[in-house]
């Protein structure tokens, strides 16, 4: 299967104002054409939209949308997964215009997350003209990560490495105290994270449930002073800090976090690796970070 990026990102929400102000006026992205009163979409690069925010009577990941090239290889996604026993479900044409996409299949791994496989979503060829004049770090290298909880590691595992075809970067032992929504006690719990393209990670997993069905997404920025401003703006907001300023081991990446509206947090980054998927080798690593990332409980 020759999935290329993590594209999208669809949430529903019960506070659609909060997550508004969060990430036009402290994330420092775009709204993007076609919102209304009940679904924001946002802009972070050249696409239609990245996040999509639905007001609803939850809050949850809706579907976490990964791009393939064209028609052809969203066939091949689809016989792939049917022959692997996964239930495909092809998009109305009601969803492909919401989606602004040319054709989309939905389908669940192994432990109930929700994603949508795609080809061929619209541009928005306007300047985005960010609110800070911060830029983000997206386009072929998709929307960032995102995190997923999965409380069967392994069969997630086997999911994303052997039937989508991530490769598999780096895994992290946690120990229990580190997963305490696990489903079965164990010495230690193994943490996942891979990718499909050059970023070193668009997808973790996270070896346990959690009620939003996302641990966090990941943005990236082009500058470590977008970032600084980022924290600043968070600050100022009165919006709680859950990770302090860091670098992470495995990625480099040089980030904070935030909660975010509903249960989770989104990472705000800078200076994320890129690996060459020929020549990069699977490693253990032992420290979430170099320095900093203290989490606040």
């Amino acid at each position: 299967m020759d999935i290329r990026a993590l594209g999208y990102l669809r949430l529903e929400t019960t506070k659609l104002e909060e997550w508004r102000t969060y990430t036009l006026d402290v994330l420092g992205m775009v709204e993007a054409s076609g919102s209304t009163e009940e679904t924001l979409y946002l802009r972070i690069d050249d696409r239609s939209y990245r996040i999509a925010v639905r007001a609803g009577t939850s809050d949850r990941l809706l579907a976490a949308g990964w791009e393939v090239a064209n028609a052809a290889a969203l066939a091949t996604a689809a016989r792939e997964l049917e022959a692997a026993g996964f239930a495909v479900k092809s998009a109305d044409a009601a969803e492909l215009a919401e989606r602004r996409v040319q054709d989309l299949i939905h389908v669940t791994d192994p432990c109930g997350n929700p994603l949508e496989i795609y080809w061929g979503q619209a541009q928005d060829h306007s300047a985005l003209g960010t609110p800070y004049g911060n830029r983000f770090v997206a386009g072929d290298l998709g929307l960032g990560h995102v995190v997923l909880p999965v409380p069967d590691v392994e069969a997630a595992l086997d999911f994303y490495e052997n039937l989508l075809g991530f490769q598999l970067r780096d895994s992290m032992k946690l120990p229990p105290q580190a997963v305490p929504t696990a489903t079965e006690e164990r010495d230690f719990h193994l943490m996942h994270f891979l990718s499909p393209n050059r970023r070193h990670h668009s997808l973790g997993l996270y070896p346990a449930p959690l009620p939003p069905g996302i641990v966090h997404f990941m943005v990236e920025l082009e500058t470590l002073d977008d970032v600084g401003r980022g924290l600043d703006r968070m600050n100022a907001a009165g919006i709680p800090i859950a990770s302090s300023l860091g670098r992470h081991t495995n990625d480099r990446m040089v980030s904070f976090y935030a909660q975010a509206p509903g249960g989770f947090q989104v990472e705000y980054g800078w200076d994320g690796l890129i690996v060459d998927p020929a020549t990069w080798v699977a490693k253990e690593i032992t420290a979430d970070s170099i320095w900093g990332h203290h989490w606040n409980g």
